[in-house]
């Protein structure tokens, strides 16, 4: 068989990025492509290196996931993340978590180490110190600043939580609902998905996005392609969105192509609601994708034939 050229594309989340946070967020998401890779380039797995370019981001304190997560309503971080191998179609995925350091690390040890692909909550606090995971507080000064900015308006406009989507729509710049995310394609041709996210800013406890869901947030197989999804999660859920990017792959086109027309897909049957959505995807020939119908997605790929991650904060968008 001959061997692939590795190829790996990150996003740092699809949304309205501030200035004071684009730097920050573009040099994130070089580090985070760089970081994952070297790990390619070392004949590495496709998995290791989503997992490790999804750390990155988790630790940067950039990004709505890891440390600087954003908080719900109660004032409270619950982080999700998820991982997926294109080669056996292995999942693994956890949510609901407190304080684990890299949520991602934890979705490598449910999809290896055990027989589910999604726990939750204590199970899954539980699961992390069997394995000795790191512990680390995700909250951030920002992020309180954030939450008592977006609780402000909340009360100001006397909204009702399940108009959430309205707020964030008159009032963009309070919200970041960047997800951070990674596909690869490496030298054996096997591809793999990794996403992880803070989730909704003033999210009801207990709700779980699409970031710890196969099919919506995260997707990966072999004969079709990887996806990794950013944006409003019950819009990825309801179209299972990184599967249809892996579907639409599948029947014959491009990864570009296909983030396109699942974007397509979201302003055509999500039209009530605030769809702000971004994907990327890589597919079996080692072409990339990237697109977002929101007004920026910060992100950055690298392949073989560049010394340097290239980083922006738009792809394709489409309207």
């Amino acid at each position: 068989m001959t061997e692939k050229k590795p190829v790996i594309v990150v996003h740092g989340g699809a949304g309205t990025w501030q200035p004071e946070r684009s730097q920050p967020g573009l040099e994130g998401v070089k580090r985070a492509a760089k970081t994952g890779f070297e790990i390619l380039r070392k004949g590495g797995s496709a998995v290791d290196s989503v997992m490790e370019a999804v750390a990155v981001m988790e630790d940067d304190g950039a990004f709505n996931a890891g440390y600087g997560s954003t908080l719900n309503i109660e004032k409270q971080v619950e982080m999700e993340a998820s991982i997926m191998n294109g080669k056996t179609l292995q999942a693994g995925a956890a949510s609901l978590l407190k304080d684990i350091k890299n949520p991602v690390r934890l979705a490598k040890i449910v999809m290896e180490k055990t027989d589910h692909i999604l726990v939750v909550g204590e199970g899954a606090e539980k699961l992390a110190k069997i394995f000795n995971l790191e512990r680390r507080s995700p909250m951030t000064e920002l992020r309180l600043k954030y939450h008592e900015q977006q609780k402000k308006i909340l009360l100001e406009g006397k909204f009702e939580l399940p108009k959430l989507y309205n707020l964030v729509k008159n009032h963009p710049e309070f919200f970041e609902l960047e997800t951070v995310g990674a596909v690869a394609l490496d030298k054996d041709g096997n591809v793999a998905a990794a996403t992880s996210t803070g989730g909704f800013p003033l999210k009801l406890p207990g709700r779980i996005g699409d970031s710890p869901l196969i099919g919506c947030g995260t997707y990966a197989d072999n004969q079709a392609g990887a996806c990794s999804a950013t944006g409003v999660g019950e819009i990825a859920i309801r179209l299972v969105l990184a599967k249809t990017v892996c579907n639409f792959i599948e029947d014959g086109k491009t990864a570009q192509e296909a983030v396109e027309s699942a974007i397509s897909l979201v302003n055509k049957r999500i039209t009530a609601t605030y769809n702000s959505m971004g994907l990327i995807a890589v597919d079996a020939h080692g072409r990339i994708g990237a697109a977002h119908n929101s007004p920026n997605m910060c992100w950055a790929y690298l392949t073989p034939e560049i010394k340097e991650p290239v980083a922006s904060l738009t792809a394709k968008i489409v309207k």
